[in-house]
């Protein structure tokens, strides 16, 4: 054995044993609570307790710790003493204490209300004609993203057409990829691929029949999404290893509509964390175009960081935790997330079938309302939206708020960092003075929807890769590989009473809604972290960080409700802040509603340190 072999066995040894004695030493604390053997009903003063939001204990591990705790977490003394011993510290057992007598509901599919979306349907393509008809003044002077109506009016008027657009966008890419440090949003590309479909939509504005408002805008896919001719890694190494052949329903839908596939882009390993660290070859770690030296957020962080860096105005991502809203909000941009169904996911990897839904990431809300149009809709594919409502914008441009109810839950809202609260309540006031009533609400068992959330996610996940975990195992991040050993310790038991849970948080909801038209929190708890050094190499855990970015995206995942976020301002630092609303199941168009109006809040916006004006 060489010397340094040596000497990470030697302190893999020293490190377990202080973790042994880290374990005994707690064990006492941690057995004095009840156990799943004396199940009981929740006292009064215990949901009052579980509304409070709790911070996790973890240390931030990169480099050398990341590595001998990654190593750990997978020996037998790992999944014997060590994980067990983090879930209990950080109360991931909650739910095995507690009887709760609802059914488990494994899928959050809610049916429409009876006659939702029946009356005065209108055909998608009258939708999108109207949409873009209708133009938003623009809430600030200065700096502004480009949107879908700036590409439509330059090819529509001939000033610019899409094989020219494509042209400046492959030189972006170039450029972006040989910038110090490089962007790293799109990560699988084709030149040729590009300029076909650039030159087809030429043809069709030549011709003056366009397919929709989105022929020729430029589109950039999740790696999670099937787009051939592409690989289909999800941010691995080892998945993908042919060119995809056939496009997942997204795609084929977008190709429908005409828009030019600019290629696919980054993101987390496999979905599995919230900051967008993937140091693998193929991926790199990309980053954040607002300041390189931050993360994107996670994990469709390379759409997120094609919009904000101008590369493309729309972006899709795939979003079973956050997603799509925190690298959305992260990068100062829009992100929606769907009610559960709403968008197909036919052609995604089915990382976990019952919190993912798919969304659009765009430069303003009147584009995501586009792509919403778009895609949403039934898909003999995909059985969990068949029965779907049609989707409705109706209201969206109402000139105020009148009439409208807010929900709020202050405890829950309050749970993030000053700055972020100082100006998300600013926010509020804003909708408050346009009209909206704001209410008090009291959303219970926060705690607990936040563990049945990552048992629900995190096994999954877990059971997807299971065939060829141990072969690949080499293959992985550390980080990764420590998400799937805590993901190791939730038992088929923990599995039913998440899914307990999910029932009794959505019956909760249903009677909330039946009070307000939305819930507002903020879209994070923290702002983006910082990219450090010992990142580069072998990537890092911040467990904390990633419960503070994920608090207020569980509840739309786990519930299946829709959520859309807008970015509403900037920390003393320069780092995006964003606000989160969420409707109820099939709703989006109240999100549209509050959302274009939030828009209208902000007192400007700040252009990123890395943006190419592709239509200059």
């Amino acid at each position: 054995m060489e010397p340094g072999g040596a000497a990470v066995v030697l302190l893999s040894a020293a490190v377990a044993a202080a973790l042994l004695v880290l374990y005994l030493g707690f064990v006492h604390r941690v057995t004095g609570r009840p156990t799943a053997a004396c199940w009981r009903k929740k006292t009064e003063r215990e949901r009052a307790a579980e509304r409070r939001v709790r911070e996790v204990w973890s240390p931030r591990l990169s480099g050398y710790s990341l590595q001998i705790f990654s190593h750990l977490a997978n020996t037998v003394f790992g999944q014997f003493c060590l994980m067990p011993l983090l879930i209990r510290l950080n109360r991931f057992d909650i739910l095995r204490m507690l009887f709760i007598p609802e059914d488990p509901i494994f899928i959050p599919v809610v049916p429409p209300e009876a006659g939702k979306g029946d009356s005065h349907r209108k055909p998608v393509l009258e939708i999108l004609h109207e949409l873009m008809e209708l133009r938003v003044s623009p809430p600030h002077a200065g700096f502004r993203f480009r949107g879908i109506r700036d590409y439509v009016d330059l090819y529509r008027l001939g000033t610019l057409t899409p094989s020219q657009v494509a042209q400046n966008i492959i030189h972006a890419l170039e450029d972006s990829e040989k910038s110090s440090p490089p962007l790293r949003a799109i990560v699988q590309w084709d030149k040729e691929h590009i300029l076909r479909m650039a030159e087809a939509s030429t043809a069709r504005y030549r011709d003056k029949t366009p397919l929709s408002v989105l022929d020729g805008i430029p589109v950039c896919v999740k790696e999670e999404i099937k787009v051939v001719p592409y690989y289909h890694r999800a941010g691995t190494v080892h998945l993908g290893t042919e060119p995809e052949t056939e496009d997942a329903t997204v795609t084929r839908r977008l190709r429908e509509a005409g828009a030019v596939i600019i290629g696919v882009s980054n993101m987390h390993e496999l979905g599995t964390g919230t900051t967008g660290c993937n140091p693998n070859r193929f991926h790199g770690i990309a980053r954040n175009p607002c300041n390189p030296q931050y993360y994107t957020g996670g994990s469709s962080s390379g759409s997120a960081a094609a919009v904000a860096a101008g590369l493309c105005p729309l972006a899709l991502g795939t979003d079973g935790g956050g997603s799509v809203r925190i690298p959305a909000s992260f990068c100062g941009v829009v992100g929606l997330k769907g009610t559960f169904g709403r968008i197909s996911v036919h052609g995604c990897l089915p990382l976990s079938y019952s919190t993912v839904s798919l969304g659009p990431i765009s430069t303003c809300v009147l584009d995501a309302a586009v792509a919403y149009i778009l895609l949403a809709g039934p898909d003999p594919l995909y059985p969990y939206g068949l029965h779907q409502p049609a989707p409705s914008l109706d209201g969206i441009f109402s000139p105020d708020l009148q009439g409208l109810a807010l929900g709020v839950d202050w405890i829950f809202f309050k749970a993030c960092d000053a700055e972020i609260l100082e100006t998300c309540e600013k926010a509020v006031d804003y909708l408050r003075g346009l009209g909206a009533s704001i209410v008090d609400i009291s959303i219970p068992d926060l705690e607990a929807i936040s563990v049945a959330h990552v048992i629900c996610i995190m096994s999954e996940m877990r059971d997807f890769l299971h065939p060829d975990f141990n072969n690949h195992f080499q293959e992985l991040n550390l980080e990764t590989r420590i998400s799937l050993a805590l993901a190791s310790q939730f038992s088929a038991l923990d599995y039913i009473h998440a899914n307990r849970q999910r029932n009794c948080t959505m019956a909760c909801l249903k009677e909330i809604f039946s009070k307000v038209s939305c819930i507002l929190t903020p879209a994070t708890a923290c702002t983006v972290p910082h990219i450090q050094d010992t990142d580069l190499l072998k990537g890092c855990s911040d467990v904390q960080i990633m419960t503070q970015s994920i608090r207020y995206m569980q509840l739309a995942n786990f519930t299946g409700i829709p959520g859309l976020v807008v970015p509403i301002g900037y920390s003393s630092s320069g780092l995006p802040i964003g606000l989160q609303i969420m409707a109820k199941w099939w709703d989006e168009a109240v999100l549209f509603q509050v959302g274009l109006k939030i828009e209208q809040f902000r007192a400007g916006t700040r252009k990123p340190q890395v943006f190419y004006d592709i239509l200059s």
